[in-house]
């Protein structure tokens, strides 16, 4: 073991598990690229104490959905005090929850969309038929049905029709115990990642996000040659700049740390409205914080190895 061990965490129990295990291959790889010792490791019983027999290393955690991006690991690794990268465990949860995150944004003066969030028994309980007319009537059609604690667009569908919310209502409460709907938005998609490796947050290259499908699921995120990804973004210099401060702002607003990526939509007017952060980027082939930082001119490795020397001196939360 040297000084500058940094075990990366993938895999986990959720939904995103493949993802998750395909991203810390690369991370894992692109650390060992930049000189840097890696362990690889899943989420197991055991974890805890090995990382304290390693003398409490960074951890670089890699984990997409459930206990990866809510906090709950980032707790554990707080109550043993172990460093690791990223958002701490009260800010992941506020971030996580689009619901929660989305309310944050507008409040800090973010453009955000309408939304309302429903939790699934409530949805049973007062019927779904009322629920479902009165959705029309305040958002309209088309609206977009989400998981409000989930990723990789898992249980996400565009709805054009009031028969179809139902089911999709359903689908959304399948990842998890509540869903968010929102007025569907059109105009350019495009994410925004945030470093900070030591000198405050700056934004990367826009990545534009062009799915053939027209809608960027899971299948068009993960599907080589299913999404055409433009970094930089065919955006113009004063939009980019709208979108780096939105993304900046995010990442103020929610108290993230090291390394964040905001999802935006660009309309007609030229202005960026806010959908979600992510605390815990992907970082696979398809990704899009990898291509941010291609796009920058930067060395993956490097960067990676950047946040976790940040996160090393800044020792355990």
């Amino acid at each position: 073991m040297t000084d500058n061990l940094v075990v990366v965490l993938a895999g986990g129990l959720s939904h995103e598990r493949d993802v998750s295990l395909r991203s810390g291959r690369r991370v894992a790889a692109a650390l060992r690229d930049a000189g840097c010792e890696v362990l690889e490791s899943d989420v197991t019983a055991g974890l805890l104490g090995r990382l304290t027999d390693l003398g409490r290393p960074v951890v670089f955690p890699v984990l997409h959905g459930g206990a990866g991006e809510d906090g709950a690991l980032r707790q554990a690794l707080e109550l043993v005090g172990v460093p690791f990268v990223g958002a701490s465990a009260a800010a992941s949860r506020g971030a996580f929850d689009k619901a929660i995150g989305t309310r944050a944004a507008g409040r800090a003066g973010l453009r955000t969309p309408q939304q309302v969030a429903l939790p699934d028994d409530l949805f049973r309980e007062l019927g779904a038929a009322d629920l479902v007319a009165a959705l029309g009537e305040r958002l309209g059609f088309p609206m977009f049905v989400k998981p409000a604690r989930s990723g990789s667009a898992l249980g996400c569908t565009r709805v054009d029709r009031i028969e179809d919310l139902p089911q999709a209502m359903v689908k959304a409460y399948g990842y998890g115990q509540s869903a968010v709907v929102e007025a569907f938005l059109t105009g350019t998609e495009v994410a925004v990642a945030v470093v900070d490796t030591g000198d405050g947050p700056r934004a990367l290259p826009a990545v534009e996000i062009r799915p053939d499908s027209g809608v960027y699921d899971y299948e068009a995120r993960y599907t080589a040659g299913q999404t055409r990804f433009i970094a930089p973004a065919e955006i113009s210099d004063e939009v980019r700049d709208r979108c780096a401060e939105m993304a900046v702002r995010a990442h103020e607003v929610l108290d993230l740390a090291d390394i964040s990526r905001t999802d935006m939509i660009i309309g007609d007017d030229g202005e960026p409205v806010f959908l979600e952060v992510n605390v815990s980027p992907g970082m696979t082939e398809t990704s899009l914080l990898p291509l941010a930082v291609e796009a920058a001119g930067l060395d993956l490795g490097t960067l990676l190895l950047q946040l976790a020397d940040v996160a090393r001196r800044r020792g355990a939360r």
